[in-house]
């Protein structure tokens, strides 16, 4: 435990240490602007208090970050719109389905590009393509594109009110944005299948063959265990790509909901405590959902015989 611990405490240590030294070189500036208008001298103690209780710093101190993730969570309901609680479900509803998304239509791909030569040759190089536009680019226009021909709502208003007696927040706006969560999920998985499932080598296909094995059996025999660490692999990079394409989407939906409308309203105002703040919930976020998937493959891995 303790060889595991020191090294990870000396460099939270060492990087409190860099961030606390470089809020007091980028927020005294304005220290020293305010005391030369009002003619008085600062001393080092008095800038370097200052430089970390700034209203709007430029680059807030740890504490004052920490201070507004309580204030955001624990001190405001979780239905208020300044609460990160809320945003932060918004976020995490169109990551969810924008990740089911994705890793469903990466998987289909991936099986039929390994079984079929012209797929392979086809939409293999389309996929690759796909990843060289700008996500910042695109998520306007797909937004735009699908308000315009109201594709927006995960369930319509009307149904929505007949299931839960009224329209959930998260899901108002919640398609575009789920499209282009899965737009940089997808092609994580596709390309982790489908090294998987080329994984087995030609002795184990030819093995199957001999037992007269039809292609669904050595797909679901033999292909798709192989893949499962590939798998596992690939969706922990494509969750966190989904929260990016979630929190990036929301930059540009109305109305302003989620971590992303968080960061982007805090820039409007010059609120940078609120930016860090959002930065920090979206990070935990990916890392308890990057994490809650390495539990899963721990447990899927252990019951299938194999190791990590």
């Amino acid at each position: 435990m303790t060889r595991t611990l020191f090294p990870i405490l000396t460099v939270i240590a060492a990087i409190m240490l860099i961030w606390y030294a470089a809020s007091v070189g980028m927020n005294k500036k304005w220290t020293y602007d305010q005391a030369g208008r009002a003619g008085v001298e600062v001393s080092f103690t008095e800038m370097v208090a200052d430089t970390w209780a700034q209203e709007r710093p430029v680059l807030p101190a740890p504490h004052q970050v920490v201070a507004e993730l309580y204030r955001s969570t624990v001190q405001k309901n979780i239905t208020s719109k300044r609460s990160l609680v809320f945003h932060g479900w918004i976020t995490l509803s169109a990551t969810l389905l924008g990740f089911v998304f994705g890793t469903g239509m990466g998987i289909l791909l991936a099986v039929g590009i390994v079984h079929n030569r012209a797929m392979d040759m086809g939409v293999m190089p389309w996929a690759i393509a796909s990843q060289t536009i700008p996500i910042l680019a695109i998520a306007p226009m797909i937004v735009v594109v699908m308000s315009t021909v109201g594709a927006t709502d995960l369930l319509g208003k009307e149904t929505a009110t007949a299931l839960f007696g009224y329209q959930p927040a998260f899901m108002k706006g919640i398609l575009p944005k789920a499209v282009i969560a899965a737009y940089l999920s997808f092609f994580p998985v596709v390309v982790g299948m489908v090294k998987g499932l080329r994984s087995p080598d030609h002795m184990q296909l030819d093995l199957l063959k001999t037992y007269n094995a039809s292609k669904s059996r050595t797909f679901w025999s033999l292909r798709m265990p192989s893949s499962t660490p590939y798998l596992f692999t690939s969706l922990k990079i494509g969750m966190a790509a989904a929260l990016v394409g979630a929190i990036v989407s929301e930059l540009s939906a109305v109305p302003l909901r989620g971590l992303g409308a968080r960061m982007l309203t805090g820039s409007y105002y010059g609120q940078t405590i609120q930016i860090w703040a959002a930065l920090f919930a979206a990070a935990t976020m990916a890392a308890t959902l990057v994490a809650g998937i390495g539990w899963i493959e721990r447990r899927s891995l252990a019951k299938m015989g194999m190791t990590k």
